[in-house]
């Protein structure tokens, strides 16, 4: 059922980290509410406090919103600092429990850090290359999200569509 309010959805961003030509994927803890268990990207919810705290860029707006969340949350998750950011792809949900989402899929490059868990997000990762990942139980779109991903690293962009397993 979805909310009374038709533009209110929960705003998320993740991040397809590349290093070396590897992708990082996380498994996600099995206390989480959401997909338990399964193999994912990083990233996290976009909240108010990430942008009213702190000075507007213009008269009127904060910039770069999604960038600096998504850096916070990759460090949070995973601790790594992360750069050029760039968009893959989006994705909206209903929950089980009519909460709406708005995923929206970007890669980026590892810039510095090892890999330090949050234990309560997620207790295993893995640098994998495409075909590597196939061996893991992913979130479903999660693998062709890292298709994409490859294919715009070898210049070729397209939108999202279902690739072959």
């Amino acid at each position: 059922m979805p909310q009374e309010n038709q533009y209110l959805h929960e705003v998320a961003i993740t991040a397809i980290v590349v290093k070396d030509g590897k992708y990082l994927i996380t498994k996600r803890s099995p206390n989480k509410k959401r997909w338990p268990n399964l193999w994912t990207v990083p990233g996290g919810r976009l909240e108010i406090s990430d942008y009213a705290n702190f000075p507007k860029d213009t008269e009127h707006y904060w910039y770069n919103v999604l960038e600096k969340v998504l850096r916070r949350e990759v460090m949070e998750e995973v601790g790594l600092d992360i750069e050029n950011i760039e968009y893959v792809t989006s994705l909206a949900t209903l929950h089980s429990d009519g909460a709406p989402s708005l995923v929206i899929s970007c890669m980026a490059d590892w810039k510095f850090g090892e890999v330090k868990l949050q234990e309560e997000e997620c207790d295993e990762f893995a640098w994998v290359s495409l075909e590597e990942a196939r061996n893991h139980t992913l979130i479903d779109g999660i693998y062709d999200e890292l298709a994409m991903t490859e294919n715009r690293r070898r210049g070729k962009k397209s939108e999202w569509q279902r690739s072959v397993l």
